[in-house]
């Protein structure tokens, strides 16, 4: 397993989980200063406070996949059209909805964005809007498995910890007429 923390411009610092050349977990990158005012803002995964040197690229020793899935994220920080739904991720849930989830919201284009019970729909289970919104709540492969794209049938919804400004701000990096 390789853990790696990482830089971009005006987004602040990220974190990166990967083994066996797939991402089995994403942090998205949040300003240090509030990271360390925020207590909230600290990693959740396992193995969370290893790893929290901040390096531009992967660290020495890490793979090559490492270097380029932390290029490609700093690319895509930086508005450029990258395709993160490429990379191999690890989706292996506890359910199988879960897993349908992420593989629908996998498909949801770039710029575009589906309502909970759209994301229900999409992973077989029409019905469960609410469990549809406690996959999103619960992802930890942001980006890859981009929930900033599932909205709230009236609204934007939230986004957890991050905030309704962050989900604004990836959306709009991303081309969503309506993000601001």
């Amino acid at each position: 397993m390789t853990q790696v923390a990482y830089e971009v411009e005006g987004w602040g610092i990220g974190e990166l989980v990967v083994e066996d050349d797939r991402v089995v977990w994403h942090d998205l990158p949040w300003p240090r200063a509030s990271a360390v005012k925020d207590p909230s803002r600290t990693p959740t995964h396992p193995g969370q406070g290893a790893g929290r040197g901040v390096s531009r690229q992967a660290s020495r020793g890490s793979s090559s996949f490492v270097a380029e899935v932390v290029q490609l994220l700093q690319a895509y920080f930086a508005g450029e059209r990258v395709p993160v739904e490429e990379v191999p991720v690890d989706l292996d849930y506890e359910t199988s909805f879960f897993e349908r989830c992420a593989t629908a919201l996998r498909t949801v284009p770039r710029g575009a964005t589906v309502s909970y019970g759209e994301l229900a729909a999409l992973a077989g289970a029409p019905r469960a809007a609410r469990a549809a919104g406690t996959f999103c709540a619960r992802s930890h492969l942001s980006i890859f498995v981009p929930c900033h794209r599932v909205v709230a049938a009236d609204g934007l919804g939230s986004y957890g910890s991050y905030g309704l400004d962050y989900k604004r701000r990836l959306l709009a990096l991303e081309g969503y007429p309506d993000a601001l």
